[in-house]
């Protein structure tokens, strides 16, 4: 998933075309005819245009890149989302499962006592067991961590697909993928 922009610059330079999806077809335009097709079949609604001195742009859905080397690999933010997924919204104290508002984030090693704010020191912990641990260390609050926090492996198109940000144009190609994708070892 990249931006608009981006998007835009990559079809412009020649590196990709925009691939259109409607009723099981598919139709590829390169730049021009892109903008012709905009100017003929105006959008739907103004999130999906880009506007011009002379005219709107459709902001494309799919692209297909010609000139590719690899899915660049991105650093997963450091977030409360993100921490919340990675332990699947489980207290890593109690391994109770919650809602993300019964959820709050905990240094393992305490900020007092020199602990920073890293993936490998923030876990997610139910609000009676951070109280109950406070700002002690998990063995001197006589606690276990039930998983041992980790920096969580990026997966570009599964993390979108995961929190339900799938673009209904990506459809099809993501139930392709699906079932073709080489499993890892």
């Amino acid at each position: 998933m990249i931006a608009a922009k981006r998007a835009f610059s990559l079809i412009a330079s020649g590196h990709a075309q925009i691939v259109h999806a409607e009723d099981e077809s598919f139709e590829v335009f390169n730049m021009m005819d892109w903008v012709d097709f905009s100017r003929h079949n105006p959008p739907v609604s103004e999130m999906d245009v880009v506007h011009t001195v002379r005219y709107p742009i459709r902001v494309p859905r799919v692209i297909l890149l010609s000139v590719f080397d690899r899915v660049p690999r991105k650093e997963l933010k450091l977030t409360r989302q993100n921490v919340f997924d990675r332990d699947k919204y489980t207290c890593q104290y109690c391994a109770k499962k919650m809602r993300s508002e019964d959820l709050n984030l905990d240094h393992v090693i305490p900020r007092h006592y020199g602990g920073k704010t890293t993936w490998e020191n923030i876990v997610c912990s139910c609000i009676k067991c951070n109280s109950h641990k406070a700002n002690r260390l998990p063995h001197e609050a006589k606690m276990r961590l039930i998983r041992k926090p980790s920096i969580p492996r990026w997966r570009p198109v599964i993390s979108l697909v995961a929190r339900g940000k799938k673009q209904e144009a990506w459809k099809h190609f993501l139930d392709v993928a699906y079932w073709n994708v080489e499993l890892e070892k």
